[in-house]
Protein backbone atom coordinates (compact mmCIF):
# COMPACT_ATOMS: atom_id res chain seq x y z
CA UNK A 1 0.00 0.00 0.00
CA UNK A 2 2.81 2.38 0.88
CA UNK A 3 4.61 1.76 -2.42
CA UNK A 4 1.36 2.39 -4.28
CA UNK A 5 0.88 5.70 -2.49
CA UNK A 6 4.51 6.63 -3.11
CA UNK A 7 4.13 5.87 -6.81
CA UNK A 8 0.97 7.95 -6.93
CA UNK A 9 2.76 10.79 -5.16
CA UNK A 10 5.63 10.68 -7.65
CA UNK A 11 3.18 10.68 -10.54
CA UNK A 12 1.33 13.63 -9.03
CA UNK A 13 4.61 15.50 -8.61
CA UNK A 14 5.67 14.69 -12.17
CA UNK A 15 2.37 15.85 -13.68
CA UNK A 16 2.44 18.95 -11.51
CA UNK A 17 5.91 19.70 -12.86
CA UNK A 18 4.56 19.34 -16.40
CA UNK A 19 1.88 21.91 -15.77
CA UNK A 20 4.26 24.35 -14.08
CA UNK A 21 6.73 24.15 -16.94
CA UNK A 22 3.90 24.51 -19.46
CA UNK A 23 2.64 27.63 -17.70
CA UNK A 24 6.16 29.03 -17.49
CA UNK A 25 6.64 28.57 -21.21
CA UNK A 26 3.30 30.22 -21.94
CA UNK A 27 4.31 33.23 -19.86
CA UNK A 28 7.66 33.56 -21.64
CA UNK A 29 6.01 33.35 -25.06
CA UNK A 30 3.35 35.83 -23.97
CA UNK A 31 6.03 38.24 -22.76
CA UNK A 32 7.62 38.19 -26.20
CA UNK A 33 4.26 38.67 -27.91
CA UNK A 34 3.33 41.69 -25.78
CA UNK A 35 6.75 43.28 -26.32
CA UNK A 36 6.51 42.70 -30.06
CA UNK A 37 3.01 44.13 -30.27
CA UNK A 38 3.46 47.30 -28.24
CA UNK A 39 6.91 47.61 -26.68
CA UNK A 40 8.74 46.69 -23.52
CA UNK A 41 7.03 49.33 -21.38
CA UNK A 42 3.62 47.71 -21.90
CA UNK A 43 4.76 44.25 -20.77
CA UNK A 44 3.33 44.50 -17.27
CA UNK A 45 2.65 41.43 -15.17
CA UNK A 46 -1.08 41.86 -15.68
CA UNK A 47 -0.81 42.21 -19.45
CA UNK A 48 1.48 39.20 -19.79
CA UNK A 49 -0.80 37.06 -17.59
CA UNK A 50 -3.81 38.06 -19.67
CA UNK A 51 -1.97 37.22 -22.90
CA UNK A 52 -0.89 33.84 -21.54
CA UNK A 53 -4.23 33.05 -19.87
CA UNK A 54 -2.33 32.40 -16.63
CA UNK A 55 -3.22 33.82 -13.23
CA UNK A 56 -1.08 36.42 -11.43
CA UNK A 57 -0.70 33.99 -8.56
CA UNK A 58 0.83 31.43 -10.90
CA UNK A 59 3.10 34.11 -12.36
CA UNK A 60 4.56 34.91 -8.95
CA UNK A 61 4.95 31.22 -8.18
CA UNK A 62 7.21 30.96 -11.23
CA UNK A 63 8.94 34.35 -11.32
CA UNK A 64 9.93 36.72 -8.53
CA UNK A 65 8.99 39.79 -10.56
CA UNK A 66 8.60 41.22 -14.05
CA UNK A 67 12.36 41.56 -14.59
CA UNK A 68 12.91 37.88 -13.81
CA UNK A 69 10.38 36.98 -16.51
CA UNK A 70 12.06 39.37 -18.96
CA UNK A 71 15.50 37.87 -18.31
CA UNK A 72 14.15 34.34 -18.70
CA UNK A 73 12.40 35.28 -21.96
CA UNK A 74 15.62 36.79 -23.32
CA UNK A 75 17.73 33.80 -22.24
CA UNK A 76 15.28 31.36 -23.83
CA UNK A 77 15.17 33.34 -27.07
CA UNK A 78 18.96 33.56 -27.32
CA UNK A 79 19.39 29.88 -26.53
CA UNK A 80 16.86 28.92 -29.18
CA UNK A 81 18.61 31.06 -31.80
CA UNK A 82 22.11 29.95 -30.82
CA UNK A 83 21.55 26.19 -30.84
CA UNK A 84 21.53 25.73 -34.62
CA UNK A 85 23.60 28.79 -35.52
CA UNK A 86 26.52 27.66 -33.33
CA UNK A 87 26.53 24.22 -34.94
CA UNK A 88 26.65 25.72 -38.43
CA UNK A 89 29.49 28.06 -37.52
CA UNK A 90 31.49 25.27 -35.87
CA UNK A 91 31.47 23.17 -39.06
CA UNK A 92 34.63 22.69 -41.09
CA UNK A 93 35.45 25.15 -43.84
CA UNK A 94 36.70 28.66 -44.49
CA UNK A 95 35.82 31.39 -42.04
CA UNK A 96 33.84 33.40 -44.57
CA UNK A 97 31.73 30.37 -45.58
CA UNK A 98 30.98 29.46 -42.00
CA UNK A 99 30.04 33.04 -41.17
CA UNK A 100 27.80 33.22 -44.21
CA UNK A 101 25.98 29.98 -43.33
CA UNK A 102 25.53 31.07 -39.71
CA UNK A 103 24.33 34.57 -40.68
CA UNK A 104 21.81 33.24 -43.20
CA UNK A 105 20.43 30.78 -40.67
CA UNK A 106 20.17 33.49 -38.01
CA UNK A 107 18.28 35.82 -40.36
CA UNK A 108 16.01 32.97 -41.39
CA UNK A 109 15.18 32.24 -37.75
CA UNK A 110 14.48 35.91 -37.04
CA UNK A 111 12.14 35.95 -40.04
CA UNK A 112 10.33 32.93 -38.65
CA UNK A 113 10.01 34.41 -35.16
CA UNK A 114 9.43 38.19 -35.30
CA UNK A 115 8.62 38.31 -31.58
CA UNK A 116 12.12 37.06 -30.80
CA UNK A 117 13.61 39.45 -33.35
CA UNK A 118 11.89 42.39 -31.69
CA UNK A 119 12.82 41.33 -28.16
CA UNK A 120 16.48 40.59 -28.84
CA UNK A 121 17.34 43.29 -31.38
CA UNK A 122 15.00 46.21 -30.70
CA UNK A 123 13.88 46.07 -27.08
CA UNK A 124 16.86 44.50 -25.28
CA UNK A 125 19.12 47.59 -25.62
CA UNK A 126 16.43 49.61 -23.81
CA UNK A 127 16.14 47.27 -20.83
CA UNK A 128 17.75 47.40 -17.40
CA UNK A 129 21.30 46.67 -16.30
CA UNK A 130 20.87 42.90 -15.84
CA UNK A 131 19.59 42.34 -19.37
CA UNK A 132 22.22 44.69 -20.83
CA UNK A 133 24.89 42.52 -19.19
CA UNK A 134 23.41 39.43 -20.80
CA UNK A 135 23.28 41.22 -24.14
CA UNK A 136 26.91 42.34 -23.77
CA UNK A 137 27.95 38.71 -23.26
CA UNK A 138 26.15 37.70 -26.47
CA UNK A 139 27.80 40.53 -28.42
CA UNK A 140 31.22 39.49 -27.13
CA UNK A 141 30.68 35.95 -28.42
CA UNK A 142 29.59 37.27 -31.82
CA UNK A 143 32.59 39.58 -31.97
CA UNK A 144 34.87 36.66 -31.13
CA UNK A 145 33.52 34.70 -34.09
CA UNK A 146 33.93 37.66 -36.43
CA UNK A 147 37.45 38.35 -35.16
CA UNK A 148 38.54 34.94 -36.41
CA UNK A 149 38.57 36.59 -39.82
CA UNK A 150 41.97 38.06 -38.96
CA UNK A 151 43.42 34.56 -39.36
CA UNK A 152 42.35 34.56 -43.04
CA UNK A 153 43.60 38.09 -43.70
CA UNK A 154 46.91 38.53 -45.47
CA UNK A 155 49.87 38.48 -43.13
CA UNK A 156 50.24 41.83 -41.43
CA UNK A 157 47.15 43.24 -43.19
CA UNK A 158 44.53 42.32 -40.63
CA UNK A 159 42.57 45.03 -38.85
CA UNK A 160 42.84 45.67 -35.08
CA UNK A 161 40.76 43.47 -32.70
CA UNK A 162 38.32 46.31 -32.02
CA UNK A 163 37.12 45.98 -35.63
CA UNK A 164 35.03 42.92 -34.79
CA UNK A 165 32.99 44.88 -32.25
CA UNK A 166 32.33 47.56 -34.84
CA UNK A 167 31.28 45.00 -37.44
CA UNK A 168 28.86 43.27 -35.07
CA UNK A 169 27.45 46.63 -34.02
CA UNK A 170 26.99 47.64 -37.65
CA UNK A 171 25.20 44.43 -38.58
CA UNK A 172 22.83 44.74 -35.63
CA UNK A 173 22.25 48.39 -36.46
CA UNK A 174 21.10 47.50 -39.97
CA UNK A 175 18.74 44.78 -38.69
CA UNK A 176 17.47 47.11 -35.97
CA UNK A 177 16.70 49.85 -38.49
CA UNK A 178 14.84 47.48 -40.75
CA UNK A 179 12.73 46.23 -37.87
CA UNK A 180 11.91 49.69 -36.54
CA UNK A 181 11.85 52.18 -39.39
CA UNK A 182 9.20 50.65 -41.61
CA UNK A 183 11.74 49.61 -44.23
CA UNK A 184 12.20 46.03 -45.43
CA UNK A 185 11.82 43.54 -43.84
CA UNK A 186 8.81 45.60 -42.80
CA UNK A 187 7.02 47.57 -45.46
CA UNK A 188 5.49 51.01 -44.94
CA UNK A 189 2.66 50.85 -42.46
CA UNK A 190 -0.77 51.42 -43.89
CA UNK A 191 -3.45 53.56 -42.30
CA UNK A 192 -6.54 51.69 -41.18
CA UNK A 193 -10.12 52.75 -41.79
CA UNK A 194 -10.22 54.43 -38.39
CA UNK A 195 -6.96 56.23 -38.86
CA UNK A 196 -4.94 53.72 -36.83
CA UNK A 197 -1.77 52.00 -37.93
CA UNK A 198 -2.01 48.46 -39.19
CA UNK A 199 0.72 45.91 -38.69
CA UNK A 200 3.28 46.29 -41.49
CA UNK A 201 3.58 43.61 -44.10
CA UNK A 202 6.60 41.46 -43.37
CA UNK A 203 9.40 41.01 -45.90
CA UNK A 204 12.42 38.79 -45.52
CA UNK A 205 15.46 39.61 -43.40
CA UNK A 206 17.18 36.81 -45.28
CA UNK A 207 17.57 39.16 -48.25
CA UNK A 208 20.15 41.10 -46.21
CA UNK A 209 22.60 38.19 -46.25
CA UNK A 210 24.75 39.39 -49.16
CA UNK A 211 25.15 43.06 -48.16
CA UNK A 212 25.76 42.13 -44.52
CA UNK A 213 28.38 39.58 -45.54
CA UNK A 214 30.08 42.24 -47.63
CA UNK A 215 30.21 44.44 -44.51
CA UNK A 216 31.70 41.61 -42.46
CA UNK A 217 34.43 40.42 -44.83
CA UNK A 218 35.57 43.81 -46.14
CA UNK A 219 37.83 44.75 -43.18
CA UNK A 220 39.47 41.32 -43.20
CA UNK A 221 39.61 40.15 -46.80
CA UNK A 222 39.36 43.41 -48.72
CA UNK A 223 37.03 45.02 -51.29
CA UNK A 224 37.32 42.25 -53.88
CA UNK A 225 36.04 39.66 -51.41
CA UNK A 226 33.24 42.04 -50.38
CA UNK A 227 32.15 42.40 -54.02
CA UNK A 228 32.09 38.63 -54.41
CA UNK A 229 29.74 38.37 -51.43
CA UNK A 230 27.41 40.92 -53.01
CA UNK A 231 27.40 38.98 -56.28
CA UNK A 232 26.75 35.55 -54.79
CA UNK A 233 23.29 34.02 -55.28
CA UNK A 234 20.99 35.17 -52.53
CA UNK A 235 19.81 32.49 -50.06
CA UNK A 236 16.42 31.05 -50.88
CA UNK A 237 13.79 31.42 -48.15
CA UNK A 238 12.33 28.10 -46.99
CA UNK A 239 8.98 27.19 -48.51
CA UNK A 240 7.41 26.91 -45.11
CA UNK A 241 8.99 28.73 -42.20
CA UNK A 242 7.01 27.80 -39.10
CA UNK A 243 7.19 30.33 -36.33
CA UNK A 244 9.77 29.23 -33.79
CA UNK A 245 8.35 28.71 -30.36
CA UNK A 246 4.76 29.25 -31.45
CA UNK A 247 2.44 28.62 -28.50
CA UNK A 248 0.15 25.63 -29.13
CA UNK A 249 -1.99 26.75 -26.17
CA UNK A 250 -2.65 30.23 -27.56
CA UNK A 251 -6.32 31.06 -27.94
CA UNK A 252 -7.62 28.15 -25.88
CA UNK A 253 -10.38 29.34 -23.50
CA UNK A 254 -9.34 27.00 -20.74
CA UNK A 255 -6.79 27.11 -17.93
CA UNK A 256 -4.44 24.14 -17.86
CA UNK A 257 -3.98 22.63 -14.45
CA UNK A 258 -2.54 19.45 -13.04
CA UNK A 259 -6.01 17.87 -13.33
CA UNK A 260 -6.33 18.82 -16.98
CA UNK A 261 -2.91 17.38 -17.75
CA UNK A 262 -3.81 14.11 -16.02
CA UNK A 263 -6.99 13.78 -18.05
CA UNK A 264 -5.19 14.37 -21.35
CA UNK A 265 -2.44 11.95 -20.33
CA UNK A 266 -4.98 9.25 -19.53
CA UNK A 267 -6.80 9.67 -22.84
CA UNK A 268 -3.50 9.72 -24.74
CA UNK A 269 -2.34 6.46 -23.19
CA UNK A 270 -5.74 4.76 -23.46
CA UNK A 271 -7.77 6.01 -26.46
CA UNK A 272 -11.41 5.07 -26.12
CA UNK A 273 -11.42 5.45 -22.34
CA UNK A 274 -14.78 6.04 -20.70
CA UNK A 275 -15.70 8.83 -18.31
CA UNK A 276 -15.42 6.49 -15.34
CA UNK A 277 -12.03 5.13 -16.34
CA UNK A 278 -10.64 8.62 -16.95
CA UNK A 279 -11.98 9.78 -13.59
CA UNK A 280 -10.40 6.84 -11.76
CA UNK A 281 -7.05 7.25 -13.50
CA UNK A 282 -7.01 11.01 -12.99
CA UNK A 283 -8.05 10.92 -9.35
CA UNK A 284 -11.32 12.83 -9.88
CA UNK A 285 -13.96 11.42 -7.57
CA UNK A 286 -16.78 13.80 -8.45
CA UNK A 287 -18.67 12.49 -11.49
CA UNK A 288 -20.11 15.92 -12.24
CA UNK A 289 -16.68 17.55 -12.25
CA UNK A 290 -15.39 14.88 -14.58
CA UNK A 291 -18.27 15.35 -17.01
CA UNK A 292 -17.89 19.14 -17.03
CA UNK A 293 -14.15 18.95 -17.65
CA UNK A 294 -14.58 16.49 -20.51
CA UNK A 295 -17.26 18.71 -22.06
CA UNK A 296 -14.92 21.71 -21.86
CA UNK A 297 -12.06 19.80 -23.47
CA UNK A 298 -14.46 18.61 -26.14
CA UNK A 299 -15.74 22.13 -26.83
CA UNK A 300 -12.13 23.36 -27.11
CA UNK A 301 -11.43 20.74 -29.78
CA UNK A 302 -8.88 18.81 -27.74
CA UNK A 303 -10.80 15.55 -27.38
CA UNK A 304 -13.59 13.83 -29.28
CA UNK A 305 -16.12 11.20 -28.31
CA UNK A 306 -15.95 8.14 -30.56
CA UNK A 307 -18.49 6.18 -28.58
CA UNK A 308 -22.27 6.09 -28.71
CA UNK A 309 -22.75 7.77 -25.34
CA UNK A 310 -25.88 7.91 -23.26
CA UNK A 311 -28.22 8.18 -26.23
CA UNK A 312 -27.37 4.57 -27.14
CA UNK A 313 -26.91 3.41 -23.57
CA UNK A 314 -23.20 2.82 -24.08
CA UNK A 315 -20.22 4.52 -22.39
CA UNK A 316 -18.37 7.39 -24.01
CA UNK A 317 -15.08 6.62 -25.72
CA UNK A 318 -12.74 9.59 -25.64
CA UNK A 319 -9.72 10.17 -27.88
CA UNK A 320 -7.40 13.10 -28.47
CA UNK A 321 -7.87 15.26 -31.54
CA UNK A 322 -4.84 16.43 -33.53
CA UNK A 323 -4.64 19.60 -31.46
CA UNK A 324 -5.11 17.61 -28.29
CA UNK A 325 -2.14 15.44 -29.29
CA UNK A 326 -0.07 18.59 -29.88
CA UNK A 327 -0.97 19.92 -26.45
CA UNK A 328 -0.23 16.60 -24.76
CA UNK A 329 3.11 16.34 -26.57
CA UNK A 330 4.01 19.85 -25.38
CA UNK A 331 3.27 18.83 -21.82
CA UNK A 332 5.26 15.61 -22.15
CA UNK A 333 8.30 17.46 -23.52
CA UNK A 334 8.37 19.51 -20.33
CA UNK A 335 9.04 16.40 -18.23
Amino acid sequence: MRSHRQAGSRETERQGGHVAEMQRRRLLLAFGEVVSESGLETATVGRVCEQAAVSRRTFYELFSDREACLLAAFDQAVERLAQRVALVYAANGRWRDRVRAALALLLEQLDADPDTARLCVVEAPRAGHALLERRRHVLEMLAGAVDEGREEARSGAGPPPLTAQGVVGGVLSVIHARLVDGQPPYAEQATGSRGGRTKPEACSLLELTNPLMAMIVHPYLGPAAARKELERPAPTPPRASPRNGADPFKGLPIRFTYRTARVLSTIASEPGASNRHIADSSGIADEGQMSRLLRRLDSCGLIENRGQGHTKGEPNAWALTHRGETIHAAIAVSS
